[in-house]
C-alpha cells in the first residue's frame, strides 16, 4: 500500500470541471503533484485539504458523470 504525500506544498489549484455553477459550490483542484490529487472549497480554500489517490478522484468524478450522487 502506498502513502500520499502528507502536504500540498506547490499545488497548483484550478476550479474542477465538475463543480457546480454557481459561486458558493466550487470544488478546487490540484493535478499537478506526483502520485496525490489535492481537494480543496474554492470559497474557504485555507480550510482543511483533501490529499487522494488519483484512482480514487478518477473513480468519484466517474461516479458523478454517471448520476450516482447528488451535488
Amino acid at each position: 500500500m502506498s502513502s500520499l504525500p502528507t502536504t500540498l506544498d506547490g499545488a497548483t489549484w484550478r476550479v474542477s470541471s465538475y463543480s457546480g455553477s454557481g459561486n458558493d459550490t466550487c470544488v478546487e483542484v490540484a493535478t499537478n503533484l506526483v502520485g496525490v490529487v489535492g481537494v480543496r472549497d474554492s470559497v474557504d480554500p485555507d480550510d482543511p485539504r483533501l490529499a487522494v489517490a488519483p484512482t480514487t478522484w478518477r473513480s468519484l468524478t466517474t461516479q458523478i458523470k454517471a448520476g450516482a450522487h447528488t451535488l
